[in-house]
């Protein structure tokens, strides 16, 4: 009998140290699977962030770099060019890319670097203990906003998927949420693309996944997505805003 679910092999066998309701393991369950359904899983090479996947290089079976906070961008432009034919990716998450990073990913989509991003948007600071981030949502309680976010005192909330789209260098931008099983669906048909761009060197590839952080939002998992669909996808539509017609 073929089996209908079994073990990712580009996923190491260990315990993810994620707290429960966290989505960090579906989507980088997603990224693995993708590289392995493409026999890449040996050339791959991924950049971790500074944040709660610091150490997603003990999960993800592939050859991984550890780079300063929000310069996931600037090492994987280096290793691109060295290993142009390899899969080089990097995994970020809001307070890495949208706040001490923005500089570094804006250019290297300006360049049209030949990588693919995997953007975690849950609008906090996870690791660090729930600070207000970039990202945080107007109204949204955080650590360092207590009333929650107002626009007076920290402005908007900034939509990194929009801002990128706009940028001629980055060719394939699409925001996706992994809240329910034909989200997780989706979200990986648009990771599969755009490794397909990357592949095809047509440019910088960008996907936004939305994500929640039960801990940090004070939120039981199962509320912890009713919170982001009902919150979340309102200002951060799920939505494919560039896709070039090599890859449709």
């Amino acid at each position: 009998m073929k089996p209908v679910f079994e073990y990712t092999k580009g996923m190491r066998e260990k315990e993810l140290h994620y707290c429960p309701g966290c989505t960090h393991g579906i989507i980088h369950r997603l990224v693995m699977e993708t590289l392995d359904e493409k026999d890449q899983l040996g050339d791959a090479i991924g950049v971790a962030p500074v944040g709660c996947s610091i150490v997603s290089h003990q999960y993800m079976g592939v050859d991984m770099l550890e780079a300063l906070h929000g310069r996931a961008p600037a090492t994987a432009s280096g290793i691109k060019r060295v290993h142009p034919n390899s899969p080089v990716f990097t995994y970020q998450g809001d307070g890495d890319l949208a706040s001490i990073g923005t500089s570094e990913i804006l250019h290297a989509a300006e360049r049209g670097e030949k990588f693919t991003t995997i953007f975690v948007n849950n609008a906090i600071y996870g690791m660090t203990g729930g600070q207000m981030a970039p990202t945080t949502l107007v109204g949204q309680k955080a650590t360092t906003c207590q009333d929650g976010r107002t626009v007076s005192q920290a402005g908007w909330p900034l939509r990194m998927s929009e801002i990128i789209s706009q940028i001629d260098g980055a060719v394939y931008v699409e925001r996706v949420t992994v809240s329910s099983p034909g989200d997780v669906r989706k979200a990986k048909k648009a990771i599969q693309r755009a490794f397909e761009v990357q592949e095809k060197k047509l440019g910088f590839s960008f996907v936004e996944v939305l994500s929640t952080c039960p801990t940090n939002w004070g939120l039981t998992p199962t509320k912890s997505i009713e919170w982001l669909r009902e919150n979340m996808m309102e200002y951060y539509p799920v939505k494919q805003f560039k896709c070039p017609e090599e890859v449709k």
